[in-house]
């Protein structure tokens, strides 16, 4: 789904049915992969052109909020332990560590970015970033991506 902008928060006792029924072809064809789309919209009741015309432009809410991989940069004191503090900070609060790159240390500060599984994760970017910037040694720490 393209990301510009233009997105609206609808309850769904407004939505037409048409809408609510792509919904339940999405998730019923999400949990049996088994089920084809001409199966799926016909035990809903539409028509497999009007699910082509609404499938890739609906999603319930908390699937659209859901990121599952963030990647945070950090600079860090060239001091043993800095990024071991770090990685257990993250394990701490849950999240899962995907990637670490660390380049070679100059003047003592050496640049990582660390990819983060956080859909298990029991507080907020903002609340990590902040709890890692108060390890002594991270000089620098700032969100890149959140997909």
């Amino acid at each position: 789904m393209k990301k510009d902008g233009n997105y609206y928060i609808v309850h769904k006792k407004v939505l037409p049915d048409v809408l609510k029924k792509t919904v339940e072809v999405n998730a019923m064809l999400e949990r049996d992969s088994k089920l084809t789309i001409n199966d799926t919209v016909n035990k809903v009741g539409m028509s497999r052109s009007a699910y082509y015309k609404y499938k890739d432009y609906i999603q319930p809410f908390f699937q659209l909020n859901e990121s599952t991989i963030a990647t945070i940069y950090f600079i860090l004191d060239h001091t043993p332990g800095v990024l071991s503090q770090v990685l257990n900070e993250i394990a701490k609060l849950k999240g899962n560590i995907l990637t670490i790159n660390q380049n070679i240390p100059l003047q003592g500060m050496a640049s990582v970015t660390i990819s983060i599984d956080i859909k298990a994760m029991e507080v907020d970017l903002e609340t990590l970033t902040d709890e890692l910037k108060a390890i002594s040694g991270v000089l620098k720490a700032g969100v890149i991506s959140k997909t």
